[in-house]
């Protein structure tokens, strides 16, 4: 049965050349018939006439729809530079507006000019699915900045401890975070990483809190000890006066009475602060009884 279907088909495919002289010579007279030209003519003539006045309305659109997202786009910069947005959110927000604006132009021209729209968008989607799999982890880190640029957990210039990392925001980009560190390190940061872990912000309270803890020997005496400890900190004039400076006993170590002192400062004066009161701490307070222990061990022996 299979055989002869087969050599049925191939029958009908092999064509006699009386055949195929007719079916030629019909469209010889065809194609001389006046009457036959003219309909093609005709037909050829108003598609041409349609396309044109498609092809004009279609370029007044597009200008004139360019004109109107030029004008959107200033009043949306005008509004953020007043609103004081981030200059990453406000460049990234501009963009996409720009993108979306063309996107939407381009799909009433497509539709003026008589093409399937939804076609089109098939093909968009298609094309966007394929790169967004080729670039997943970039898309991710993209996702973790536009994150970043609206829910704003920091700021350039505010100094931060992220993913092992502290030091003072340079930039906020799309993909990545650039942070400068006390060493002049720079280092980037990808956005999905950081969006996702814990910040610390240390710029977002105005104060900050700056703790020393001192070991001194048994047997020292506390309280001078602590008066001398005092009155280095008050005396240095950067510390707040409330909260009020604050010295006790911390702990009580293996080789040493372990005092700890606070005080509150502002932000921009933490590190000087910090570093002028321990040096400070360092040359005074043996001069007040402090003796700084070495760890020790006793060792006892026995003889047998």
């Amino acid at each position: 049965m299979f055989n002869f279907l087969q050599a049925e088909q191939v029958e009908n495919l092999i064509v006699p050349d009386s055949v195929q002289k007719a079916r030629f010579a019909e469209a010889v007279q065809r194609m001389t018939d006046v009457e036959f030209v003219k309909d093609i003519w005709s037909d050829m003539l108003q598609w041409l006439v349609w396309t044109g006045i498609k092809m004009v309305i279609s370029l007044v659109i597009f200008y004139a729809a360019r004109w109107v997202l030029h004008k959107l786009l200033k009043l949306v910069d005008v509004f953020m530079t007043r609103r004081e947005v981030e200059v990453s959110l406000h460049s990234f927000i501009m963009t996409a507006v720009k993108v979306l604006g063309y996107v939407l132009i381009v799909l009433i021209i497509v539709s003026i000019l008589g093409f399937n729209s939804s076609s089109f968008l098939a093909v968009l989607a298609s094309m966007g699915l394929a790169i967004g799999m080729a670039l997943s982890g970039t898309l991710q880190n993209f996702a973790g900045g536009v994150m970043i640029l609206i829910l704003r957990p920091y700021r350039v210039g505010d100094f931060i401890e992220a993913q092992g990392v502290s030091g003072t925001v340079a930039s906020i980009s799309l993909f990545n975070t650039v942070v400068l560190t006390g060493d002049k390190k720079t280092i980037y940061i990808p956005n999905n990483t950081i969006s996702t872990s814990i910040i610390n912000n240390y710029s977002t309270s105005t104060t900050r809190r700056c703790s020393w803890k001192v070991s001194v020997a048994y047997g020292d005496d506390y309280d001078q000890i602590r008066e001398a400890m005092l009155s280095i900190i008050k005396r240095d004039g950067r510390a707040l006066a409330d909260p009020a400076p604050y010295i006790r006993i911390d702990a009580l170590a293996d080789s040493a009475v372990v005092i700890e002192a606070r005080a509150w400062v502002k932000n921009e004066d933490y590190w000087g602060l910090y570093d002028d009161v321990t040096e400070a701490f360092y040359k005074e307070l043996p001069q007040h009884g402090a003796n700084f222990p070495f760890p020790q061990l006793d060792v006892h022996l026995t003889k047998e």
